[in-house]
């Protein structure tokens, strides 16, 4: 989708195209990101989805639809990844009044955050869908992650769409989630008849 952003990250961080060989430290990435979102309530399993989003990465990054951040190195193989973002335009679905962009899975370690790293990649991928045709840039924040809603909102998102959930499988009034990759273990109660 795109060529190198013409975003300037913050002094020394370079923010570029991912490589198909960039698509392992993006999934190392993603999986820490997947596990601190489980303290804001998401549901996603961070090292039982390694593979997929290695796949994802690696997808993204020939079709140009993934940017990262490197910091150091003099080459792309010696400059250490501080965070990458992910964008396509909607496709299928519904006929709309707009063509929307999707930014997807912004992550920066958590070492290098509040230095402009995150904002160089949403610009990016903002610039790129703009290129693309987007009229609208849409993107999801957990509920409960306050810092999150707090970055998008400093940079011109507004609340547009609210998803609600229930849980249904629950034990005694509480869902049945796991804090980490392991499974919950289950019993049967049952007196096998």
């Amino acid at each position: 989708m795109s060529d190198e952003p013409s975003v300037t990250g913050p002094p020394g961080v370079r923010i570029a195209p991912a490589a198909t060989d960039d698509a392992d430290a993006v999934a190392d990435l993603w999986v820490a990101l997947a596990a601190d979102q489980r303290q804001h309530g998401s549901t996603l399993l961070a090292t039982a989805n390694r593979d997929a989003v290695r796949e994802w990465a690696a997808s993204r990054a020939v079709t140009g639809e993934l940017f990262v951040a490197r910091d150091g190195g003099e080459t792309d193989a010696t400059a250490a990844l501080l965070g990458f973002v992910g964008f396509t335009l909607e496709h299928g679905g519904y006929d709309r009044d707009c063509t929307r962009g999707v930014v997807s899975n912004l992550y920066v370690v958590p070492e290098r955050r509040g230095e402009g790293v995150g904002s160089a990649l949403l610009h990016a991928a903002e610039q790129a869908l703009s290129s693309a045709g987007a009229d609208a840039v849409v993107l999801e924040a957990l509920a409960n992650n306050d810092r999150a809603r707090a970055f998008y909102a400093e940079h011109g998102y507004d609340l547009h769409r609210v998803e609600l959930r229930k849980s249904v499988g629950t034990t005694n009034g509480t869902p049945a989630e796991t804090t980490d990759d392991t499974p919950a273990e289950t019993t049967d109660d049952h007196d096998g008849s």
